[in-house]
């Protein structure tokens, strides 16, 4: 009889550990009115003023003059204005980097022409325009290539004519072939490694650049759009 209590003992413990949650009443449950946002929506005061401060300040910094451009910059073309200005300050930013991490000087720069969602203008530039020139968080990279690792990179332009802003590389095709193809104006060298600056996005194979996924990559922590700014 010992054993057999013991057991009902256990049933027991067990069916009360079970018990099912108590069901909220409907006379519990309270019902809100939704509150459409339209224009005809009058401003919370309190709430505004709270915000004001920090709508002021950012306001301030978004709209203060960082650089003049006496032409439109935009990305339209093999060689746009916006395009290359902006691979040129990637490459300048990687070098700056690199002298600092002891890392090779860097050899070129490329970087994503759907990237770059906005023009710029002519006249004042401000930090705003920066936000929507490069509204993603992609970071700079660098990416250890060799030279015959780095062909792929001539090959991808020559098939898919696509206008992926450059710095310091020349690629000239006719009919989808290569023409010519230098880097820092010399051939290729097979053997040798190159250290090309880019986006985190491209590092990893965006935009169908699988090939500098073959390559190593150097995380900068650096933001394309904070460099930019700083230039």
């Amino acid at each position: 009889m010992k054993k057999l209590n013991t057991w009902v003992v256990l049933v027991a413990l067990v069916l009360s550990s079970c018990k099912t949650a108590t069901p909220i009443s409907l006379s519990q449950v309270k019902y809100e009115k939704n509150t459409l946002i339209t224009p005809d929506l009058k401003d919370n005061k309190e709430m505004a003023d709270v915000i004001a401060p920090y709508k002021n300040k950012l306001e301030g910094e978004m709209n203060t003059k960082i650089s003049h451009t006496a032409i439109e910059l935009n990305k339209n073309g093999d060689n746009s204005a916006l395009g290359n200005l902006l691979a040129d300050y990637t490459l300048q930013g990687a070098i700056t980097w690199s002298k600092q991490f002891k890392i090779p000087s860097i050899d070129a720069a490329v970087i994503n022409i759907g990237g770059i969602r906005n023009i710029i203008p002519a006249g004042n530039i401000i930090t705003k325009q920066i936000y929507e020139v490069m509204p993603f968080e992609n970071e700079l990279v660098v990416v250890k290539l060799t030279g015959s690792q780095l062909e792929a990179l001539f090959d991808y332009y020559a098939s898919t004519q696509k206008n992926n802003p450059i710095s310091q590389l020349l690629i000239e095709t006719k009919n989808h072939q290569l023409v010519q193809k230098l880097i820092g104006g010399k051939p290729v060298e097979p053997q040798k490694n190159y250290y090309i600056a880019t986006s985190d996005y491209l590092a990893l194979g965006g935009d169908n650049m699988f090939f500098f996924t073959k390559g190593e990559m150097f995380p900068t922590g650096i933001k394309l759009r904070d460099l930019y700014l700083e230039k």
